[in-house]
């Protein structure tokens, strides 16, 4: 079912109860080369996790595929009566940005407080990859299979292009994105030919972002062109994490600080300031030479417990011990993610949440 014209529409935050955690079981070698075989435990570990607290929702190619996934979660502990699988073909894995977006609209009975629409943002492989058809249907599939309505997003009549590693949202009205991703107009466009004031506006209507604040560039490795899932988090409405680079030496070590003095000078709605927590960065991580976008803000907030990717590194405790400090709610937990990076995401690059219906 699609509707003609959206209405108000709100994203929850992601800590923000879930019904569901999508994931896209991996099986694209090349984007493991030559490390694939650890791939599926880390999967089987994250779902271990995730199943703690809520269902885990599994596109799979095949039955084959299925039979596959379903060996590894059985033997890595994972809730599966909390599992349910999809044949979806996939081209990739990445969930967070080829995977349904849910957002909060009125709904059409005064006997429910919310209603869930899938909003069709299109997907084009990071403007990057030439295999994206497959990954740019899944959320029509998600659609029509589950029965979401679903809303198409368009920009002055033209669709609109969006990962959700590209925002992350507070649940009142602020979204934090990049200049670098959603407004370069030279490399990995996505939108060619909308400015900030369009792209604002595509954002305020589909996804309710009363205010969208912009930061810079995002972190060196990172093969989407500035997601900000690597970057800047929300941890509260009020509170956000910022990576910090204490090298001089290093790529990342200006970009932060720019990122940070914006931070500094924005404002929310109700006019207050954000918070600012610093987030130390791991130590360069690099695989055949190449240097990969090992970051701790990329954790994943699940009902159960946040997963906060680790990299063998003497800063994972410090990292885990801040977020443990802005999320009480919840255990803060650590998944060892060096194998995972070399696909150039990790734990929230994988993962998709459905926010739970309203009653």
């Amino acid at each position: 079912m699609s509707l003609d014209e959206p209405l108000s529409f709100r994203m929850p935050a992601e800590w923000e109860p879930h019904e569901a955690t999508w994931i896209g079981w991996p099986h694209n070698r090349s984007d493991w080369p030559g490390k694939f075989a650890p791939i599926p435990w880390v999967y089987g570990e994250i779902a271990r996790k995730v199943t703690c607290g809520e269902n885990l929702r599994v596109l799979v190619n095949s039955p084959a595929h299925q039979k596959r996934a379903a060996s590894i979660l059985k033997r890595a502990g994972a809730g599966l009566s909390r599992i349910e699988f999809f044949h979806f073909p996939t081209n990739r894995g990445w969930t967070r940005d080829s995977g349904p977006i849910f957002a909060e609209r009125p709904p059409a009975s005064p006997s429910v407080s919310r209603e869930l629409t899938i909003v069709r943002f299109q997907f084009n492989a990071w403007a990057k990859y030439p295999d994206w058809q497959l990954d740019n249907f899944i959320p029509e599939l998600v659609a029509a299979r589950c029965g979401y309505p679903m809303v198409r997003a368009q920009v002055d009549g033209r669709d609109f292009v969006l990962e959700g590693g590209s925002i992350d949202v507070n649940g009142e009205g602020a979204l934090l994105t990049t200049e670098e991703c959603l407004l370069d107009a030279a490399i990995q466009a996505r939108n060619p030919g909308l400015g900030k004031c369009q792209i604002e506006a595509g954002l305020r209507k589909y996804l309710g972002a009363r205010q969208v604040i912009w930061l810079g560039r995002g972190i060196a490795g990172d093969d989407t062109h500035g997601h900000i899932d690597d970057l800047c988090r929300f941890t509260s409405r009020h509170t956000v994490v910022l990576c910090q680079e204490d090298n001089p030496n290093d790529a990342n070590y200006r970009p932060l600080q720019e990122n940070r003095e914006r931070l500094q000078g924005a404002r929310l709605a109700d006019g207050s300031k954000l918070e600012i927590v610093p987030l130390p960065m791991p130590a360069p991580l690099y695989f055949n030479r190449q240097r990969l976008p090992a970051s701790y803000a990329n954790f994943y907030i699940s009902n159960a417990a946040v997963l906060v990717p680790t990299f063998n590194d003497p800063h994972d405790r410090e990292a885990l011990g801040i977020l443990s400090e802005l999320f009480t709610d919840r255990p803060v937990t650590g998944i060892h993610a060096v194998d995972l990076v070399w696909g150039l995401g990790t734990l929230h690059c994988l993962t998709q949440q459905q926010p739970g219906a309203g009653d």
